[in-house]
């Protein structure tokens, strides 16, 4: 999915003495995931809120109620925030496999990357509903941390409020 994509760009600025935190933005199925482990391979730490939750708490809609995952989604985000300004302050290279989907939060997690001693990268996976729908249906079939059910309900819902990153220092890979 990614074979022409030129990692040497991340990989040039996390050579710097900053911390480099790599920002991953997209819809659900975009490849945030992929792309995160393939970094997390070349020494990054990764974070990912759904991973932190299936540790904690099981899956969504077996092991706890969905009403629930808004409340675990908050929990599991806080302890990742502390996790990351420990890691920046400890020199440590960082990859966020968040959604990132609204500005506001992009722009929160900037400014709380640089006031921690890191400098971002904000890499945006751009993908056609049409393969977000193809992937997630075979995604939706997976029993793991990263593959909670997605409804054509919910996916609708997230491409209408997904905020698309312009001007913001972005690098769109568009797959």
């Amino acid at each position: 999915m990614f074979d022409t994509f030129n990692f040497d760009l991340i990989y040039r600025e996390r050579n710097d003495v900053t911390p480099l935190v790599v920002m991953m933005c997209g819809v659900a199925g975009s490849g945030k995931t992929t792309f995160s482990k393939i970094l997390e391979r070349g020494g990054f730490v990764r974070l990912s809120i759904d991973e932190e939750i299936w540790a904690t708490n099981g899956r969504w809609g077996i092991d706890f109620p969905m009403e629930k995952v808004e409340e675990y989604k908050k929990d599991a985000e806080e302890k990742l925030r502390h996790r990351l300004i420990k890691l920046i302050q400890d020199k440590q290279q960082v990859v966020i496999d968040f959604s990132f989907w609204d500005r506001a939060r992009r722009n929160q997690y900037k400014k709380l990357i640089e006031d921690s001693g890191g400098k971002w990268i904000l890499v945006y996976l751009k993908v056609q509903p049409h393969v977000l729908r193809e992937r997630l249906a075979l995604r939706n079939q997976r029993f793991d941390a990263n593959s909670f059910p997605i409804s054509e309900e919910l996916l609708t819902s997230y491409l209408n409020g997904f905020e698309i990153p312009q001007g913001e220092g972005e690098i769109v890979i568009d797959n």
